[in-house]
């Protein structure tokens, strides 16, 4: 499968139902279920690369593998919700038990890895690592991508300053790219060529010629709230969470990171039921 497939799922919340959409790749009936979720400000289709490797590497092996990459609400080609303080982790598990039960209805999940960026790591902690949620099966194996426990206050503040805050139109996706690329220096060197097919999906077609980010920018709303006191409390959870991840972690940090410190990459190596 070169291009994955578009679903959607009605998921409950405060203020009435929205919709949740994901990508999907691989066998719909597989088994084994690989979720990749991405970060605050991104969309499902940042995992084209990986998942279409996944499943090429299944195909391989003489085996199946099904691949769903949701855009968290407010993003991609998710619904976005009436009230922003919605934009939060409660909302982000239920709506992913939401899916995992609408995945496991479709073919029974019988093996549940995880591989989550920055935010989606956040909740890939979470869904692991609290007790009693109605999973289908719990994660075996679990990629954190430049997340942890504990943030850095200082890249909160960095992305306080430009999350919700991009133009409303841009004349080009070039110059889309080019936007998204001043914000994203964190990432690495990336072609320009990666880099554009990176940026299409985040885009929306304007009716009147350009375009624009097709996220909420109401997403930075509970964002620019945040205090430094706050973080420390979410930090208390957090630890919790990944010290009841019973999974195999792989914990990635970039060199240039500013979210995810040495000191904090060094004591999830040393903590929890699975090393990372």
């Amino acid at each position: 499968m070169s291009e994955p497939t578009l679903h959607h799922l009605d998921c409950p919340g405060s203020t009435g139902q929205h919709r949740l959409a994901w990508w999907q790749w691989g066998a719909a009936q597989a088994p084994h279920l690989i979720v990749c979720v991405h970060g605050l400000t991104r969309q499902g289709r940042d995992f084209d690369v990986l998942a279409r490797a996944l499943v090429a590497r299944a195909a391989a092996q003489g085996g199946s593998v099904r691949v769903a990459c949701p855009d968290v609400v407010g993003r991609g080609q998710s619904a976005w919700l009436p009230d922003p303080m919605g934009y939060q982790y409660p909302t982000y598990v239920a709506d992913t038990l939401s899916l995992l039960a609408r995945l496991h209805a479709q073919a029974p999940v019988a093996a549940l890895d995880w591989v989550g960026t920055s935010m989606g790591g956040i909740i890939g902690m979470l869904v692991a690592g609290t007790p009693g949620l109605p999973l289908p099966v719990a994660p075996g194996r679990m990629v954190l991508n430049d997340v942890g426990p504990s943030i850095e206050w200082l890249a909160i503040q960095r992305i306080q300053e430009y999350a919700g805050k991009a133009p409303e139109r841009f004349d080009s996706v070039e110059a889309a790219a080019r936007y998204l690329r001043a914000l994203s220096l964190g990432f690495g060197p990336i072609p320009d060529a990666d880099w554009l097919n990176l940026t299409r999906p985040m885009l929306q077609a304007l009716p009147g010629g350009g375009w624009r980010l097709c996220s909420d920018p109401a997403i930075a709303v509970p964002m620019a709230s945040l205090t430094r006191d706050a973080l420390a409390q979410g930090d208390a959870i957090l630890w919790r969470a990944y010290e009841q991840i019973a999974a195999q972690v792989l914990l990635l940090r970039g060199a240039d990171s500013d979210l995810l410190s040495p000191d904090t990459a060094r004591r999830m190596g040393e903590s929890g039921r699975a090393r990372a």
